[in-house]
Formats: C-alpha cells, sequence, structure tokens
C-alpha cells in the first residue's frame, strides 16, 4: 500500500482536566494558567515564543511525510484559524490544511467525544472514506518515528502500542491507561479500560510487555466510516470514543489492526501540572523547528 498523506488532528474537546486547578502552581504563570482556563490545549503556548503545543505535533508529522492535514476544532476555534491560517491561504510551513467542525448536538452543553469528533471530520471531508487516513490528539507530542510507523503500515488499520513500562508518568496515571490486548503476530484482539490489578499480568504481548494506546491510529476509510457512524454512546462517560468504534469494526473485520510495538515517552498536556514539564522538554529537544 502506498503511504498515507493525510493526518486527522481530534483539537476540538473542551479540556475539561486541564481546567481544573493544579496541583502545584508553583513555576505558572498567570497567563499560562489563564491559557489553559481558557484554550483548547493545543493552543497554550509552552513552545518557542510563546507558540502552541500545536507547532510541535505538526512538525514531527511534516517531518514523518504527512502533507495533509485535517485539524477538527470546536465551533468556537477561531484561534487556531488564526494561528494556522492566517493568510487564509491553508498553508502552514507546506502543509496543506483544512478545517472540519465538531458542532455540539442539541441538548449537549460540551462535544459527543473522539469518535464524534472523527465522524464529523469524514463527513465534512467524504475524500477520507475512499482512502488510509492516519488520526491523532492535538495535545499529545507524538515522535516522528511513531508517525512514520503509522504512515508507511502495509496494514488496513493499526495503532501505536506503546510499552506502559517506557512511559515517565506517575504509577496513578498509567494505571488508568487503557491496555491493548495483541495476539502473538501483533493483531489487536481487545482493549481492556479498567483492568483489575491481579489480572494486568495475562494482558502481556508475547515480550512481556504491557502495551498502551495513546489514541494515535491508522484507519481503512471505508471500513472504519459505519462505525463512527454507528458509535454507541459509552455508559460511563457520555461519549461516543474511538476505541469502542475500533472495536465494533474489529467484530466485523477480525485481525485487521496491527499494534505497532514502541518503548518511548509521549510528552502530554492533560493538567496544568504538565505545563512546565512540557515547556522544559520542548527547550531540550526541540531548540530550534527546522520546518525546510
Amino acid at each position: 500500500m502506498d503511504p498515507i498523506s493525510s493526518l486527522v488532528i481530534l483539537a476540538g474537546g473542551t479540556s475539561s482536566r486541564m481546567k481544573r486547578e493544579a496541583l502545584n502552581q508553583e513555576g505558572l504563570s498567570s497567563e499560562q494558567i489563564k491559557q489553559a482556563n481558557e484554550l483548547s490545549k493545543g493552543l497554550i503556548g509552552v513552545g518557542q515564543n510563546g507558540r502552541p503545543m500545536l507547532d510541535y505535533v505538526l512538525f514531527n508529522a511534516k517531518k514523518a511525510g504527512y502533507t495533509k492535514i485535517y485539524l477538527v476544532i470546536g465551533e468556537n476555534g477561531k484561534k487556531f484559524r488564526e494561528f494556522y491560517d492566517a493568510d487564509h491561504k491553508g498553508i502552514f510551513h507546506g502543509l496543506q490544511i483544512l478545517f472540519a467542525t465538531q458542532y455540539v448536538p442539541e441538548g449537549r452543553v460540551k462535544p459527543f467525544g473522539t469518535a464524534d469528533a472523527l465522524l464529523q471530520a469524514v463527513e465534512q471531508y467524504p475524500e477520507l472514506n475512499t482512502e488510509r487516513y492516519s488520526v491523532c490528539n492535538s495535545d499529545n507530542l507524538y515522535s516522528i518515528k511513531a508517525f512514520e510507523a503509522l504512515r508507511n503500515i502495509s496494514a488496513p488499520n493499526a495503532f501505536i502500542a506503546y510499552d506502559r513500562d517506557a512511559m515517565q508518568f506517575s504509577e496513578e496515571r498509567i494505571a488508568r491507561f487503557a491496555l491493548a490486548k495483541l495476539d502473538d503476530k501483533g493483531h489487536l484482539l481487545d482493549i481492556i479500560e479498567k483492568p483489575v490489578a491481579n489480572e494486568v499480568d495475562a494482558y502481556k504481548d508475547e515480550n512481556g510487555k504491557l502495551r498502551v494506546s495513546m489514541n494515535i491510529f491508522t484507519f481503512d476509510g471505508p471500513k472504519m466510516y459505519p462505525f463512527l457512524k454507528n458509535c454507541p454512546v459509552h455508559p460511563e462517560r457520555n461519549e461516543k470514543e474511538l476505541p469502542t468504534a475500533l472495536l465494533n469494526m474489529l467484530q466485523e473485520h477480525p485481525l485487521t489492526v496491527i499494534g505497532i510495538p514502541f518503548s518511548e515517552h509521549v510528552p502530554d498536556l492533560t493538567a496544568k501540572d504538565d505545563i512546565i514539564e512540557m515547556k522544559k522538554y520542548l527547550e531540550t529537544h526541540y531548540p530550534v523547528l527546522d520546518w525546510d
């Protein structure tokens, strides 16, 4: 199969955890707190000259070879357009930027989840339903190698199956991650949301690793669309979620999703406490962004 050119970035969420009070506000400026309370996480100015987190996701995506970005934003997402399409030409450092809007259904006060975000994007840009495309979050800094792996995978569907032990998060935070159950050839069999502690070892892969998803996928557009369209609402979170749609697709098309094993940390902006750490990480690992 040809390498993938299209990447859908989900940036329309309400960032409710980011808006909670920080456990430790030491080192956070009043401007950073204001941004965290008011902006989407991908727009928080953690980079050079106050540039947004999303710059770095886009930078790594471009270096991996993606050329077309579908940015899913909320109904009040004009700030994204100011940062990434100020001249109304739809080009940002050589990347074609297309905006999809995740509208909030009548009767709800917040968006309907990640599966709904992707559904609205592929319905606004139907060409995505005729090709393979990749999907990721706007607030996780996935590596160039991870993007390259998903862009060049020959399997119809795939996700990066991260080694849980390589994640540099607190044990409490890591314990909340859903586990991916793979067969001995790397095919996804199941996603276990809340694994019981004494049963965790049963989900280790053939290398003895526990694998987690950080919401970065490649999908076969034609196969995935009906399962996005008919995704049920999660009974606890009251949202339509990508893992649910993926597992439903898997039931009808077994052994079509490959977990690509990776062992590396994924810097993340979930809460205010992550802002300082992200700034330090970017200063160390991305002192200059050479887009050419």
